[in-house]
């Protein structure tokens, strides 16, 4: 049987690294940081001892270095769990897939993928600047749907407590809930508030924000807010982490997203101007993870 991934679905470049994100294993540090903004990972390069490989394409701009002797990749993947879909997905080949003869490589490699990004409270008690970890992800996106895998990978008991819960329409994606790392999470344990992070699949209607058009459900974010497990509240929500903890758990890699509150959904506030507090979020980042 010829296991040989064909052109058309492992898509290169032509110098022969991932298509989109333009790295090879050889590129890739064990240790990754996803951002959203593309020019976030030069917040990472100016504190970074030194670079070993560079790139930029399109929005995903990919980045290694050294930082107190320990290596870092950072990588930006734009907005949203379709982007996340490649991005993972491009990681984990660039791992686990040799990319001259288009076959699995023997010997998985598993990758610890950390998320820094921006979010928004669903409590007031959660005002912005906070930093919240996400011991769980709850999945609005349906991503997860299209990918084969066994409900033991997931968290199926808490996703049916949340179906019965939200009382969704049926015209509704199927939820899905995922646990993070518990390893990475015990790292950051001293400076963040640890909840429970929903994911959306758009910023305006999908996170119950009423523009022009009505949302379908008015009440989502009150729902969502509601809603608890393991003694843990939906602390917040936002586009990509339920993409990156799902693909990482069914792909056999580690994950946790860390989120600078900068907008409270409850109390209707907005922090315009977090650059110095990001800045300092990525420090503790950086110092718990390279020890």
């Amino acid at each position: 049987m010829d296991n040989t991934l064909k052109s058309s679905e492992l898509v290169l470049a032509p110098n022969g690294s991932l298509y989109h994100i333009n790295m090879t294993g050889e590129n890739l540090a064990d240790d990754i940081f996803l951002v959203g903004d593309p020019n976030r990972v030069d917040m990472f390069k100016v504190l970074f001892d030194s670079i070993e490989f560079e790139s930029q394409n399109r929005e995903i701009h990919a980045l290694t270095g050294t930082y107190k002797n320990h290596r870092f990749t950072v990588l930006s993947t734009g907005m949203g769990c379709d982007n996340i879909d490649i991005v993972v997905t491009e990681l984990d080949a660039a791992a686990n897939i040799d990319l001259c003869s288009r076959t699995v490589k023997p010997t998985h490699r598993a990758l610890n993928m950390v998320r820094i990004g921006t979010s928004g409270s669903l409590h007031s008690e959660i005002p912005t600047g906070s930093l919240v970890a996400s011991a769980y992800a709850i999945g609005l996106d349906g991503l997860l749907n299209y990918y084969r895998h066994d409900d033991s990978q997931l968290e199926e008991e808490m996703t049916q407590g949340f179906i019965r819960h939200m009382k969704l329409p049926d015209r509704m994606a199927r939820p899905y809930c995922v646990k993070g790392s518990g390893k990475l999470l015990d790292k950051v344990g001293s400076f963040t508030i640890q909840g429970i992070t929903a994911t959306a699949p758009g910023f305006y209607a999908p996170q119950g924000r009423h523009i022009r058009i009505a949302p379908t459900l008015p009440d989502l974010n009150e729902n969502l807010a509601a809603f608890e497990w393991d003694g843990l509240k939906v602390t917040n929500l936002e586009m990509e982490t339920s993409a990156i903890y799902g693909l990482s758990r069914i792909m056999g890699h580690n994950a946790l997203t860390v989120c600078l509150i900068i907008a409270n959904r409850a109390d209707g506030t907005f922090l315009n101007d977090y650059h110095s507090l990001m800045h300092d979020a990525i420090v503790k980042m950086l110092d718990c993870l390279s020890v």
